[in-house]
């Protein structure tokens, strides 16, 4: 069964070990990056475990905006009590645990958290191939994002939470 809970320092290891699994090295988030965002938003950062194993991970912080900018992979900002709009700057799950519902749950319980806290959307980019899975999930493609993170080409998609 998978739990999941705000993410520990003590995670770093496991979490670093699993972004490099899962996405490439020009996209993958850093150790340091990793460091800054356990420091300063863990109130929006969670992991799934399993058998005390982490299988998946969702992070980012509260911006201001409704899309995400390229800023916000190097320099975050601690997250305001309420409101906002809820980023996603990582979503990964591990490849002996994918197709198994872990991702969607992971967004389920990051919504249900951004709700609580009145958040006016949860705001991500992603690759084309991942479009349709995150229109499955509520989110409206917003078309190109302005990003250039990693050199690729991103696609804005925001589900607001009203």
């Amino acid at each position: 069964m998978t739990h999941f809970r705000n993410v520990k320092k003590e995670d770093l290891a496991a979490l670093v070990n699993l972004e490099h699994r899962c996405f490439l090295k020009e996209e993958a988030a850093t150790e340091e990056a990793f460091i800054k965002r356990i420091e300063t938003i863990s109130d929006s950062f969670f992991v799934a475990e399993e058998d005390g194993v982490i299988v998946g991970l969702v992070n980012g912080p509260v911006i201001e905006s409704a899309y995400i900018t390229d800023d916000l992979f190097h320099e975050i900002h601690a997250n305001p009590a309420m409101g906002g709009h809820q980023s996603v700057l990582g979503l990964a799950v591990s490849p002996d645990y994918q197709k198994k519902g872990i991702a969607s749950a992971l967004l389920a319980h990051l919504e249900k958290v951004a709700k609580e806290k009145h958040r006016k959307t949860i705001t991500l980019t992603c690759n084309q191939n991942l479009i349709l899975f995150y229109e499955k999930h509520g989110f409206i493609n917003q078309g190109i994002s302005a990003s250039l993170h990693g050199g690729f080409t991103w696609y804005n998609m925001v589900k607001p939470l009203n």
